[in-house]
């Protein structure tokens, strides 16, 4: 693929490159240490190996110091939840994980695995990583459908001593925080008097609400596939009815028709589609995220036609909400600053110091910088390790 410096494509992808890419997988291990010699391998493996092992049974904190556990994240899934494909199991999930480690590599320096696990039961999972945990320094979960993933989530940030984030609700939720500050600024406007519709009540579309309501955002209206997200609804889980009581502070009833007229922002995440219609009825200079991959809500050609500002999740069109802005400065972060966990001042920070990227050069066709801008992970990385430290958890 060749990029320009926003990170468009000029080639088209033919599928046999695409394959041809895979082969093999995309990760290898590299030697930190040479292994040329006798000598070398007296001192990498055994006996010299033995010394280094006794340091750390008998200091255990030296393990950080002699091994790469303090910069190693394991990408952790159970295949339930993979892009836009769902549950393809984990075995074809990871080439999703495999990329992941590699965008770690790639963005922030930082190593790691992907671990795909062959179970979808909470309880399976949690007690894996528990007791894989001697083996990594944070857990990026990954692609784990809505519901579960909220349990999983939270019962492994209890369990751990260390970052953990499910990147699919979190990721998301940071770039399109950056994003929507940023198209705000474009249009200048104030972000806490936006009206916004968020189509999907999953893993993203709950974290994206929880984000922009912390931010300010005073009305902000939840719709799942069978409508708007609100109390008076029976057929609510128990995430979805502690989302109700916490947004759509209009108590609008119906579905995207209602929840859209009048709205300021459309973000979908979500796979469904969206009607033109419903985007004519928006508020004038209207922002549209249609993020759904790879097919956007709506068209982003058509959705210009009634909104000012257009993003999507899709490299070949301008304004990409990409995750990979985020979740590799936020893991470095933590890490950098030795984080038990990430708290939301440290998601917030990621946002602002995505948006500080761009932030001289906005424009409508430019509200986030490039996935490729090779600025965004160390900013990111800087104003998380500062925000763990303020937040007392370094």
């Amino acid at each position: 693929m060749t990029s320009t410096d926003k990170g468009s494509m000029t080639t088209p992808i033919t599928d046999e490159e695409i394959f041809l890419s895979h082969v093999g997988g995309k990760l290898s291990t590299e030697l930190q240490s040479p292994l040329e010699t006798q000598r070398d391998l007296s001192i990498a493996y055994t006996p010299g190996v033995a010394q280094v092992s006794r340091a750390i049974a008998a200091q255990p904190e030296l393990v950080d110091r002699y091994t790469w556990t303090n910069r190693l994240v394991a990408v952790v899934s159970d295949g339930s939840a993979v892009l836009g494909l769902g549950d393809i199991g984990p075995r074809a999930s990871l080439p999703v994980m495999e990329g992941k480690s590699a965008l770690f590599r790639s963005f922030a320096g930082l190593n790691s695995i992907p671990i795909v696990l062959d179970t979808k039961d909470p309880d399976e999972i949690v007690e894996t990583l528990i007791r894989l945990r001697p083996t990594f320094g944070a857990v990026n979960l990954e692609d784990i459908s809505a519901p579960r993933c909220f349990e999983i989530e939270r019962r492994v940030i209890e369990a751990l001593d260390c970052p953990v984030m499910h990147d699919d609700q979190h990721g998301t939720a940071i770039v399109v925080l950056a994003a929507l500050k940023g198209a705000a600024k474009v249009l200048d406007r104030e972000l806490a008097g936006l009206k916004v519709v968020i189509s999907g009540a999953g893993a993203a579309g709950v974290a994206c609400a929880n984000i922009l309501l912390a931010c300010g955002v005073a009305d902000v209206v939840v719709l799942d596939s069978k409508g708007i997200v609100s109390p008076d609804r029976s057929n609510l889980n128990e995430f979805k009815a502690e989302l109700a009581e916490r947004t759509n502070p209009r108590r609008l009833t119906g579905g995207a028709t209602e929840a859209l007229a009048g709205a300021d922002v459309f973000l979908g995440v979500s796979a469904g589609t969206i009607a033109e219609d419903l985007i004519a009825s928006m508020n004038d200079d209207a922002i549209v995220f249609a993020l759904s991959n790879p097919d956007p809500e709506i068209h982003p050609d058509v959705a210009r036609k009634h909104a000012a500002v257009v993003a999507t999740g899709r490299s070949d069109f301008p304004n990409q909400i990409n995750n990979v802005l985020a979740f590799p400065g936020v893991f470095a972060g933590a890490l950098d600053a030795g984080a038990r966990r990430i708290t939301e001042n440290m998601k917030i920070a990621a946002a602002e110091a995505i948006l500080s990227v761009a932030a001289d050069d906005l424009r409508p066709d430019y509200i986030v910088p490039s996935p490729l801008d090779a600025r965004v992970a160390p900013a990111v990385t800087a104003a998380v390790a500062d925000a763990a430290r303020a937040d007392g958890v370094a």
